[in-house]
This record gives C-alpha cells, sequence and structure tokens, in this order.
C-alpha cells in the first residue's frame, strides 16, 4: 500500500474526520443502545437485579480499559508503520497486538475464576444482590475472548482506512445482543445471568465476521504466521502507549467504585442514580470516544509522514466535533430525563425525585469533558501518554471524589456536581498541558526530505 494511496495522507480533513469517524460512532451508539436497553431489561426484575448491575459496571469498564487501552498502543504503532510504508512491520505488528489481546483474555478468565463473588461480597451486604452479580460477572470475565478479539480487528480495519468495518463488527454484536435478551431474561427465564450470556454470544459473533472482514483486505494488509517470530521492542513500542492509556480508561473504574462507596454511605438509592447515570452518560459519550479513536490513527499516520498542517488540521476538527456531540446529548438528556427513569428505569418516587435533578445536572460536564478525551488523544499519539493519564486522573479521581465527598452532606441533587465540576477544572489544565504540546511537537515538525505535503 503506497502511503500517498491511503486516505489518512490524502483527503481533506473534515471528510477524513466524519469519515473515520460515523461509521465508529453508530457502531459505538449501537453499543450504547445495547447498553441502556440491557440496563432497561433487567430494571423489570426489580431493584436488587439493577443494582447487581451497577455494582459490576466498575469490573466491565475495567475489561473496556484493557482493551481500548491495548488498542491505543496497538493502534498507534500500526498506523506509524503504515505512515512510513513499512507493510512488513505492519503485519507482524497485528500478529503482536493479537498476541497482548490474548493476554487480556487470560487475565479476565483468571477473576472470572477466583475474585468475582469476592469482589461482590465486598460492594454490598445484599446475598442476593452479591450473588447475581457474581453470575453475571463470571459469564462476562470468563467468556469475554470475543471481546479480546474484536478490539484489535476494529483496529486493523480502521488502520488501513476501512472504518465501516468497525461499524460492521460493533454494530452486529450489538444488534444480537439486543435479540437475545429479551428471548434469555425472561421468555428463558433465565434473568441476569441470561443478560450475561446475550452479551458474550454477541462479541463472539462479532469477532467472527472481524476475522471474515480481515480476510476480505489480505492483499492489503498480508498477515501471515509464516515465519513469525517474537519481537520484544514491538511488544515495548506498543505498551509505552498502551500502559498510560489503560491507567487512563481504568480511571472509570476507580471513579465507578469510589462513587458507589461515597454515596452508599448516604443511600443506595443514590447508588441506584448513579447506576442510571453512568448508563445514560456511556450513551453521549459513546460518539465523542469514536471521534477521539478515530483521531487516533489520522494524528499517528500523519506525524509518522510528517505532515504539520494534517496533524494540527485533524486535532481542530476532532475538538469541534466533540463538544458538538456533547452540547447536543447535554441538551437531551436534560429533556428526557424524567420520562427516562419514570417510564425506562421504572423509578420510585425517591429515585424520581434525586435522579431528574441529579441527571441534569451531571450533564453540565459533557463539553468540557469532551475537550479533556480530545487532548487526551492528541497526547497520547504524540508519545505523551504519562501527561494524558494525568489530565484522565485528574478528571476521574483527585477532583472528583474529594468533590463527591465535600459536597455528600448536603444530601440533595447538588452532590452530582461534582461530576461536572470536576470536568471544568481538568479541561483547563488539558488546555494548558496541549497548547505546551503544540510548541513542542507539532510546531516544530518539518516534512521528510523529498516528500510532497498535501492538504
Amino acid at each position: 500500500m503506497e502511503g500517498r494511496d491511503n486516505i489518512l495522507g490524502t483527503m481533506p480533513m473534515g471528510r477524513l474526520v466524519l469519515h473515520m469517524s460515523w461509521p465508529i460512532m453508530v457502531s459505538m451508539l449501537l453499543q450504547a443502545v445495547y447498553n441502556l436497553v440491557d440496563s432497561l431489561y433487567v430494571s423489570r426484575l426489580g431493584d436488587a437485579a439493577f443494582l447487581a448491575l451497577s455494582y459490576a459496571y466498575p469490573i466491565q469498564t475495567l475489561m473496556v480499559a484493557f482493551c481500548v487501552g491495548t488498542g491505543v498502543g496497538f493502534s498507534a504503532v500500526l498506523s506509524r508503520c503504515l505512515g512510513r510504508k513499512d507493510i512488513r512491520g505492519a503485519g507482524d505488528a497485528v500478529l503482536h497486538g493479537l498476541l497482548l489481546y490474548l493476554a487480556c483474555w487470560v487475565l479476565f478468565l483468571a477473576f472470572a475464576l477466583t475474585g468475582c463473588r469476592a469482589y461482590m461480597n465486598f460492594c454490598t451486604d445484599a446475598p442476593d444482590v452479591a450473588a447475581m452479580g457474581g453470575e453475571y460477572l463470571r459469564i462476562c470475565c470468563g467468556a469475554s475472548l470475543g471481546m479480546c478479539l474484536m478490539f484489535p480487528l476494529e483496529r486493523v480495519l480502521q488502520s488501513c482506512g476501512h472504518p465501516a468495518g468497525f461499524m460492521l463488527i460493533q454494530g452486529s454484536g450489538a444488534v444480537i445482543n439486543l435479540v437475545l435478551d429479551p428471548v434469555l431474561i425472561f421468555a428463558l427465564g433465565m434473568g441476569v445471568r441470561g443478560a450475561a450470556i446475550a452479551t458474550v454470544t454477541g462479541q463472539l459473533v462479532a469477532a467472527g465476521i472481524g476475522f471474515g472482514l480481515l480476510w476480505g483486505i489480505r492483499r492489503e494488509m498480508p498477515v501471515s504466521l509464516r515465519g513469525f517470530r517474537l519481537r520484544p521492542e514491538l511488544i515495548r513500542d506498543m505498551g509505552v502507549t498502551a500502559v498510560p492509556a489503560i491507567a487512563m480508561q481504568a480511571l472509570s473504574s476507580v471513579m465507578s467504585l469510589g462513587l458507589n462507596a461515597i454515596f452508599r454511605i448516604w443511600s443506595e438509592t443514590a447508588v441506584w442514580v448513579m447506576g442510571v447515570y453512568f448508563k445514560v452518560q456511556s450513551f453521549v459519550f459513546m460518539p465523542i470516544f469514536s471521534i477521539s479513536n478515530g483521531l487516533i490513527a489520522v494524528v499517528s499516520f500523519n506525524h509518522g509522514a510528517r505532515n504539520r498542517e494534517r496533524v494540527s488540521a485533524a486535532l481542530g476538527t476532532g475538538l469541534l466535533f466533540a463538544v458538538g456531540a456533547a452540547l447536543l446529548g447535554q441538551g437531551l438528556l436534560s429533556l428526557v430525563a424524567d420520562p427516562l427513569l419514570r417510564w425506562g428505569f421504572v423509578a420510585g418516587p425517591e429515585a424520581l425525585a434525586l435522579g431528574v435533578p441529579a441527571l441534569r445536572l451531571t450533564a453540565l460536564g459533557f463539553a468540557p469533558a469532551a475537550a479533556s478525551i480530545i487532548g487526551c488523544s492528541a497526547l497520547q499519539s504524540l508519545g505523551r501518554g504519562g501527561q494524558s493519564l494525568g489530565v484522565a486522573l485528574l478528571r476521574q479521581a483527585v477532583f472528583v471524589l474529594p468533590a463527591a465527598r465535600l459536597l455528600l452532606p448536603l444530601r440533595s441533587p447538588l452532590v452530582f456536581l461534582a461530576l461536572p465540576v470536576a470536568e471544568v477544572l481538568a479541561c483547563v489544565v488539558a488546555a494548558w498541558v496541549c497548547l505546551r504540546l503544540k510548541r513542542e511537537r507539532i510546531d516544530t515538525i518539518r516534512p521528510l526530505e523529498g516528500e510532497q505535503r498535501k492538504t
């Protein structure tokens, strides 16, 4: 594949960011819809069932953190190889990426076999909640091979300029899950266990579709085990970016665990509302993260190709689109908070009185969060993973948890202001760090000798 033929280096930037992001956005929105509908189904089994999923959520986000973070390192190395027109190196990167994802699955399997029930007993004193949550996690963690294969296959297709493959993989898994949920949960009477089986079945089918799509581009991206040998330097290159990205993504689990523990001091109704928030905010943040993920390939490719104008244009365009999506999400959540809780999650009077204003207050943090997320993507793509981790740490731990604890004595929806306050403070820090990055790593880019730059 010639570098000049890759759309990452030639397509006008506005179109390119949309082209790279919209299939990811559609697929991730489908995934968010599935998560929301999954929770709506489970909420009809009773408050205990929904609480079980709320307590299981931090572990699920931790699994996603490992997969997304590993994908950041994998995608950055793969895109740099493609930007340098090193197709053989790109093929080796794919195989090493698959090995890293298999290691993630082994880690999840070990937790499924040894840690699920102990974790749930730590979270709650209610035996029925602990039993349902433990069973749900055992299935989702132990049978997570499909999830661990979906992520690298999506990244290969994305980096090769085929982002529609991302939509097919994620979308197919979400649709299968949505179809199976009511059948397994209600028709077959499997309850929470049925929700978990539907999840892992969708993931396994989606991974199979991903391998089929990879086979379809085998001439463009040749991957072969013939002559394969382990290259520690490739693992190291991926790890330099992946480890901070995993830690950054894992902070979402830390925030979930921390907020659940703080709100549990107040009441389990507050924990219930927090569970709803995490489900709903994922629906809003998925488009933002899809833009962020699309930018990683674009920025990494053009940085490898030494094209300063396209790097700057990608980041500016991504920021505009992400903040726009966040503002749209804020407006929609403010409008639908009441009917969503009243009819969707079948909230009682106490949960409704707390949840509606709480969700509207938390939505105020969506726009500054979007700006911070794009800033983190810029830092990751340009080799500043540690600084990216620092911004995420401020967003999801350093600011939000102390703020929540300080506001807790109010015992009112105002406690939920901790989230937007943390997002605004972190956004200020992210803007300062990214301006320094622009001066040091973007403004100093010079084109490769003999290369014709295109804008």
